[in-house]
């Protein structure tokens, strides 16, 4: 390794942390001036040189200013200390759960010549970094490890509270995906990271900063009495005034820290680290697709599957097959996976498959009858047939409130074409010419659903004009808005976050804030909520009429499988009858797959 380098980073490091304490000690200068001025207004009056009664009315208000600084001082100084840092979300995994891991991980850290880790964590995410959970709201520091001493006479009569090194987080989905030696590769410069944590001055100025952010976040919660609104008031924003004072020191500290880490782990598996690397991007893929894909619907249904990282798997081996970027991927599961180093790999696996579910979703935390887990065998009956008839008998729900043509004696696909299918318009010549004594037309089904004198107001607009405008029919928009509507309240009606037993999440997992924490996608328009209710109509159509069946695709989740094949030409087709009202080409697809949409289908 370069000394030098090494060297470079940490002394920048902890010049941006002496940077940030002095910070700190600028405002504990200016909390005490007003107590320094009662100091010298107190011994002029001692010395004889400032008497008079206006010097004694200044030593009454500056020792009563005094007073009353040094106590916000001390009220905020002790929030600042106590106040507990936010921490990340994580799987805990227990030293006696996975021993190769921890002894891995401290033999890279021997190697690195830095101190290991202090526990070790996992993350529903590609990525791996170090956590400072030394605060005392975070619980009691953990066991010491193998070639660790403990404190002599217990923690209650230790005069001083031992430094404690950080948790090493990693990312799950990197657990199962790469090998033994990639893992140690990738992990070399995020443990090397702990030498320059431990450094006394560097680890100040974390919890500093560490405390005023969590400050901030107490004075920015709601639902207090005016005083303690008021209070809190001056408290944040005295913090937000010290944390604008130090954000550039504490970033500039944070790239040294990397720095300096990054250049001591060049020493230990540098190689390998370069083609590691190509697989943290290829991990990262695969675990978007496999959670917008094939976890999102499964969560809405009520289901979480309980094998996500196994999934990960999956998903980059029929990449591998379907891409020719990936050949010699796949390959690499002939080696020993990393995920082998855990003693129970299958609960580990479960345990952050429910956390990925809470964070990107907003599941509840424990399972219940609405919020079970599903394994990847029973994916395409529970989850992707009842999501198609789910949302047909959702349809069928919206076209009996609009009006539309009853379904009798059964729902079919058909009474969904007709009622979109746009009636041809009349022909110019014929328009408001119609001959005396004529019958009106008659209407077509959905037609009265926008009375002439409900038309929108304004000035007409070209389609398209709005590139922000769903496109579409109008009745494809009327039938879109109460789709839109009838999910809407579903979701109301079932709230987010709430357990089984309907009590809120646990607070130990992170601080407050509303679920989920990290969205995996916008609401969906009204388009494309009605575009997928079209899709699952067919869908049930050609499972009960053709034979088709419901499949798991690894890369684009819930599939329908025709004559063993899967059907990957129906969007356009769905979405030329919500467009256009043209139901030509889906008819056409329909009676060359052999599906009869005449016949009445099963709906949930």
């Amino acid at each position: 390794m370069s000394g030098i380098g090494v060297e470079a980073g940490a002394q920048a490091a902890r010049s941006r942390a002496l940077a940030v304490l002095r910070v700190r000690g600028r405002a504990l200068g200016v909390a005490v001036l007003p107590a320094g001025a009662e100091v010298i207004l107190l011994a002029g009056a001692v010395t004889g040189h400032l008497v008079g009664p206006g010097w004694d009315a200044a030593r009454w208000a500056v020792g009563v200013l005094a007073v009353l600084v040094l106590l916000a001082t001390a009220g905020i100084a002790l929030v600042v200390s106590r106040a507990r840092p936010a921490t990340s979300p994580t799987v805990p995994v227990p030293e006696e759960s996975a021993p190769d891991l921890y002894r891995m991980v401290r033999d890279l850290a021997e190697r690195l010549e830095v101190p290991a880790p202090s526990a070790i964590a996992l993350t529903p995410d590609c990525d791996s970094w170090l956590e400072d959970r030394a605060h005392a709201a975070h619980g009691p520091p953990p066991h010491p490890g193998p070639g660790e001493a403990a404190i002599p006479g217990g923690g209650r009569r230790s005069p001083r509270r031992v430094p404690v090194a950080p948790v090493l987080v990693i990312g799950s989905p990197f657990l199962w995906w790469m090998r033994v030696g990639e893992l140690r590769a990738v992990l070399a410069p995020v443990v090397a990271g702990t030498g320059p944590s431990a450094h006394p001055d560097i680890a100040a100025a974390r919890r500093f900063v560490h405390g005023l952010d969590a400050t901030a976040a107490i004075a920015a919660t709601p639902g207090r009495g005016p005083l303690a609104r008021a209070a809190c008031a001056v408290l944040g924003r005295v913090a937000r005034l010290l944390l604008g004072a130090c954000r550039e020191h504490a970033a500039q500290l944070e790239r040294g820290v990397a720095a300096a880490a990054a250049e001591r782990a060049q020493a230990v598996d540098y190689g390998a680290r370069i083609v590691a690397q190509e697989q943290v991007g290829l991990a990262y893929a695969g675990w978007d697709r496999l959670l917008t894909r094939v976890a999102l619907p499964a969560w809405r249904m009520g289901r979480w599957p309980s094998r996500l990282d196994a999934g990960v798997v999956a998903a980059l081996t029929e990449l591998s097959r379907r891409d020719r970027l990936a050949e010699g991927f796949a390959s690499r599961l002939g080696e020993r996976p990393a995920c082998d180093l855990l003693e129970e790999p299958g609960t580990v696996d479960e345990a952050a498959s429910l956390l990925a579910a809470r964070l990107f979703h907003g599941g509840p935390a424990e399972c219940g009858p609405d919020w079970a887990p599903v394994d990847w065998q029973s994916y395409p009956e529970e989850v992707v047939d009842r999501t198609w008839r789910t949302d047909a008998a959702r349809l069928h729900r919206v076209l009996d409130s609009l009006g539309a043509r009853p379904a009798r004696p059964a729902p079919t696909l058909s009474r969904v074409l007709d009622h979109l299918t746009e009636p041809p318009a009349a022909p110019a010549d014929d328009a408001g010419t119609a001959s005396p004594g004529a019958a009106p037309a008659p209407a077509a089904p959905g037609s009265a659903l926008l009375p002439y004198d409900h038309a929108p107001d304004g000035p007409y607009e070209e389609p398209g004009g709005d590139p922000d405008e769903d496109p579409g029919t109008e009745r494809s928009a009327v039938l879109a808005a109460g789709l839109s509507a009838a999910v809407a309240r579903e979701e109301t009606a079932v709230p987010r976050g709430a357990t089984a037993a309907g009590q809120g999440p646990p607070s130990t997992l992170w601080d407050g804030g509303a679920l989920p924490l990290v969205p995996l996608q916008p609401p969906r328009t009204a388009r494309e909520l009605l575009a997928d209710h079209v899709t699952a109509m067919v869908c049930c159509a050609a499972v009960d009429t053709a034979g088709a069946v419901p499949a798991l695709d690894w890369l684009d989740g819930p599939s329908l499988l025709l004559h063993g094949e899967r059907a990957a030409d129906l969007t356009p087709r769905v979405l030329s009858l919500i467009e256009r009202g043209d139901p030509g080409p889906l008819r056409d697809w329909l009676a060359a797959a052999g599906i009869r949409p005449e016949k009445p289908i099963r709906l949930v």
